[in-house]
């Protein structure tokens, strides 16, 4: 199989194992060396060389050396030609010269460089690329402030191999020693641990994944943890499709095994009554959650019908379906159907998709099949794929039959079976409920629970989402993507205004090309073209997966979109924040509920762009966790050389700017209008590499 190009450099950054070497024993002569070495200098530290501006800055306290007097009793001249210190003083007034020389270079020619923007680029939100140079100036004065003593933050240490994939706040053994179980072991356990405060690195041979839309059918294999067997026990349908060689797993081929999946879509959109799954989008279906989705096969193959299937699954150490899934592009996380609701609102998604996902529906009196209930829009789609639909022995019929007599009083119609399939279409209407047999299925949730912030709380005995003025059928909302500009409506259910969300959108138009050129090598100049690329447009590290943690109305998402970037975002709406987060789901985009003060549900090095929009001022308003936990764990889930976006006040943007230096990582504050109380920090991650053992 032929090689393809990798996104990305794979060298990488070695992590250092000591400091700096300050002088150049074979430029120096051995006599020079041994006085210099007696004297000392006042720039003899690993700044001194690493940030020059000190040199320009000079230094103003007294020399330690000013009393050090010759052999013959008199002061030795420090400016006595032919004397060691002569030398290094005439050296040391060549490099300001030439350090001088090199910053009015770099300013002249930025200078040109900024006249050559067009017109309608200044126009931009950010009209000034001239700040650059400002900031320029700037930050050498910071670094020249740097360089006259010790760093007042230490950096961060890296973690031991074992947190590699580790993800908080799902550590099942524990949970199996405090006595959980009935399948809860699985489920998320957060603030029992010690936070960790250390920075993950990636296994020894990592590589930047591939690009979108390869990366979407090829992924390395040391950038997940899995085994050979486990790919060759894999049993799901969706897990099947895969291949396995040296350095690569393949989800394409000649074999007809891998055409499973197209001839399994298609069927289920024949059993919907449909032509195949191009033909979702006409039925009303966007939004997909696949649960125990393999990995992540069925969702990437109606990619290209313009269906988004979110990707949940248990927790996994090893031959993890949210990982892979992730791994190639896709959208997924962590998320359990147990014992507790999952964080998404009532009415969030169009289809939900069980194909041989390990849940027994029938089990917990049929609490699964409620909560599955609360998830899908009026209309929407039950598709499950199980042996037990077509049972042999008495006790899977009984099963079955559970199955069977519990959606009808959830009023869900079975609208066709073939071999082990089943599609079931919930009720639009309401009036259903009240036709049933008085005492038959689960009554209706009254008014007073709240169903749109179901942030992991104990399942409901009772169907949710009837009371709420988002009950609208699928096939009543407009079709995608007009689907995402919502009508008067469907605004008015939120209280907001057509121009509210006008002013949203095109504000989020303007940053998201702003973005695009600010995030580029004329920032961080130091970071090479890919291999092969042949001037691609900035940034040059394209990303894929991009994780929005504070979405508001999923603005930044609609933008990329409008952008034609090829991307999928997890739009993160904060519960100490307002919840917006139907109204994302509404618009045809995907999201979850998430409290920031604790670890995200996915693997570490999951996405390449993390944003986020007026976070830190809600976050700080609460005092529950320090803006270095937040930057410890966007480390986390941030992939090497990945982005970070972080907008917000003056205070919190300069107080955050420091910890930036503690994570490694590189960064710039820009300044957005000049009236404006808000600055960008735009950062970047190294990619660093654990020495092999």
């Amino acid at each position: 199989m032929s090689r393809p190009l990798q996104r990305g450099v794979l060298g990488g950054v070695r992590v250092p194992e000591r400091g700096y070497d300050l002088w150049d024993s074979q430029s120096k002569d051995k006599i020079e060396k041994e006085d210099l070495d007696k004297r000392g200098s006042a720039d003899h530290s690993p700044f001194a060389l690493r940030f020059p501006l000190r040199v320009l800055l000079g230094n103003n306290s007294e020399s330690k050396y000013g009393n050090v007097k010759a052999e013959n009793g008199f002061a030795s001249d420090p400016f006595m030609v032919g004397t060691p210190r002569s030398l290094l003083k005439l050296m040391l007034l060549s490099l300001k010269f030439s350090l001088v020389f090199i910053v009015v270079l770099a300013l002249t020619g930025s200078f040109w460089w900024t006249l050559s923007i067009s017109s309608s680029s200044r126009g931009h939100i950010y009209h000034g690329y001239r700040r650059l140079q400002e900031k320029l100036v700037s930050d050498l004065l910071d670094i020249g402030e740097f360089s006259r003593g010790p760093l007042r933050l230490k950096e961060s240490e890296f973690c031991s191999e074992e947190f590699e994939n580790f993800v908080p706040c799902y550590n099942v053994s524990e949970n199996v020693e405090l006595g959980v179980s009935d399948g809860n072991e699985v489920d998320r356990q957060c603030g029992r641990e010690l936070r960790q405060n250390c920075l993950v690195l990636p296994p020894v041979n990592y590589k930047i994944p591939l690009r979108w839309p390869t990366g979407k059918d090829v992924i390395w294999v040391a950038n997940v943890k899995i085994s050979a067997q486990e790919v060759l026990s894999s049993g799901s349908l969706t897990k099947r499709m895969m291949m396995l060689d040296e350095e690569q797993i393949s989800f394409r081929s000649a074999s007809h095994m891998f055409d499973g999946i197209e001839d399994y879509s298609h069927q289920i959109a024949e059993m919907i009554g449909l032509r195949n799954e191009s033909y979702l989008i006409q039925a009303g279906v966007r939004t997909i959650l696949d649960i125990g989705c393999g990995y992540g096969s069925f969702g990437a193959h109606l990619f290209d019908s313009q269906l988004l299937t979110m990707c949940i699954a248990n927790y996994e150490p090893s031959g993890s379906q949210v990982q892979l899934t992730l791994e190639r592009g896709l959208p997924a996380m962590i998320a359990s159907f147990t014992s507790k609701q999952l964080p998404y609102p009532s009415l969030s998604f169009d289809m939900l998709h069980c194909a041989r996902c390990g849940i027994d529906w029938d089990q917990k009196d049929g609490l699964l099949l409620i909560e599955a209930d609360r998830l899908l829009k009026p209309g929407g789609y039950f598709v499950w794929t199980s042996p037990l639909t077509n049972a042999r022995n008495k006790e899977n019929q009984k099963r079955w039959k559970f199955i069977q007599d519990f959606t009808l009083t959830l009023c869900w119609e079975l609208l066709s079976q073939q071999d082990e399939t089943v599609v079931w279409k919930k009720t639009s209407k309401k009036s259903c409920y009240a036709s049933r047999k008085s005492g038959s299925g689960p009554s209706l949730c009254g008014r007073g629970i709240d169903v749109e912030t179901p942030y992991y709380r104990e399942l409901l005995n009772c169907i949710g989402g009837t009371q709420s003025s988002r009950w609208v059928p699928i096939e009543k909302r407009e079709r995608w993507p007009s689907r995402a500009n919502l009508n008067n409506n469907e605004l008015a259910i939120y209280v907001l205004q057509p121009d509210e969300l006008t002013e949203d959108s095109d504000s989020w138009k303007i940053a998201v090309q702003n973005y695009w050129s600010l995030m580029s090598p004329l920032i961080f100049s130091d970071h090479p073209k890919r291999p092969g690329d042949e001037d691609p447009s900035p940034p040059y590290n394209m990303f894929r997966n991009v994780l929005d943690m504070n979405a508001h109305f999923g603005g930044f998402n609609s933008a990329l979109l409008q952008a034609r970037k090829s991307v999928w975002v997890m739009n993160v709406v904060p519960i100490s924040g307002l919840n917006y987060l139907p109204l994302i789901q509404d618009r045809g985009f995907v999201g979850v509920l998430h409290d920031w003060c604790e670890a995200f549900p996915t693997y570490p090095r999951t996405y390449d762009l993390v944003h986020a929009a007026g976070l830190l001022s809600l976050e700080t308003e609460k005092h529950r966790c320090s803006i270095l936990d937040l930057f410890i764990e966007i480390d986390r889930i941030l992939r090497p050389e990945g982005w970070v976006i972080i907008r917000d006040t003056v205070p919190l943007i300069e107080s955050a700017r420091p910890l930036t230096a503690q994570l490694k990582w590189d960064a710039r504050v820009i300044e957005i209008e000049s009236d404006s109380d808000q600055r960008l920090l735009i950062c970047q991650k190294p990619f660093f590499k654990r020495q092999a053992s």
